[in-house]
This record gives C-alpha cells, sequence and structure tokens, in this order.
C-alpha cells in the first residue's frame, strides 16, 4: 500500500476502534485488518475490512428510521430520541448522504481511503 494513504487509514482506523458508536463487528474487522499489516494476508484482509465498513455506514434514512424507533426512544428517553430525529433531519435536510456519529465518519473516510489504495 502506499505510505502514506496506509497512514491515513491506520489512523481513521484508530478513530473508529475509539468511537463510542462502533458496532461490534466494525471494530473486530478494525483490529484485524491492524493486525495483518505488513503481512501475507493484507490484502484480503483489506478487502474484508473494506466490505464490512460498507455494510456499517448507516445511510441517512436508516439513520432517521433508527431516531424514530421505540429503541432509540429506550436507549436515549423520549427528549433524547426528539433531538436525536430532529438531528438526522437536519442532516438530511442539508444533503448529508450518511450518519455523521464518529463511527460512521470514520469508517466512510477509510471506504474512501481504501478505494484509492486498491
Amino acid at each position: 500500500m502506499q505510505k502514506n494513504l496506509l497512514k491515513k487509514m491506520i489512523e481513521k482506523t484508530n478513530e473508529l476502534i475509539a468511537a463510542p458508536s462502533v458496532c461490534a463487528e466494525a471494530k473486530k474487522a478494525a483490529q484485524t485488518w491492524l493486525k495483518e499489516i505488513g503481512g501475507d494476508n493484507e490484502k484480503e484482509a483489506t478487502k474484508a475490512y473494506l466490505a464490512e465498513l460498507k455494510e456499517d455506514i448507516t445511510p441517512i434514512d436508516g439513520l432517521i428510521a433508527f431516531a424514530e424507533s421505540d429503541y432509540a426512544k429506550k436507549e436515549f428517553g423520549e427528549e433524547g430520541a426528539k433531538a436525536f430525529l430532529a438531528h438526522a433531519k437536519a442532516l438530511k435536510a442539508s444533503g448529508a448522504p450518511y450518519c455523521d456519529c464518529p463511527a460512521c465518519k470514520a469508517a466512510l473516510a477509510i471506504v474512501e481511503l481504501g478505494n484509492k489504495i486498491q
């Protein structure tokens, strides 16, 4: 991999792992990918990692559906869920295609970097 892109991808991967909103599957894929850097399975691990992240980036309509769910109300409380929904709708109104949580932002950046490398 190109060293500069690899360095950025590692930085974003560490951001992803540290994000409170990261799902278990993405975190595991990130940790596995970091272990495979420089090894014989790096290319395959990179493909698997990027595939996992593409599945985990939440489209804006999915974010809105989640914000409207009973689960969101249980997690954030009634007022928190309302604020979350308002935020999601404002994102959509601004033209944002995806969730803007730290995990989704890092995952999107990693996928973009990964596409340049492959």
